[in-house]
């Protein structure tokens, strides 16, 4: 089974923090892509999703995501 190179992103981002909530927009996988992933850092006061385009995880950065994608 071939990968996409989103689900390679996908894969190597739960890799690197397994249970982090994300969302991307788009099909493909480059620095661009992985700077607007929108990161769920938790929920408001009424129940909603929270999300930032800054990446809260520091043990999650493009050159370590992009040496996971490499490994696949």
């Amino acid at each position: 089974m071939s990968l996409s190179e989103t689900d390679k992103l996908c894969y190597a981002i739960k890799t690197l923090r397994p249970n982090t909530e994300f969302t991307i927009r788009g099909n493909v996988a480059n620095e661009e892509t992985f700077n607007n992933i929108e990161w769920n850092t938790g929920v408001d006061d009424i129940g909603s999703a929270v999300f930032t385009k800054t990446c809260p995880h520091s043990e999650i950065t493009w050159t370590k995501v992009k040496a996971e994608m490499d490994k696949l």
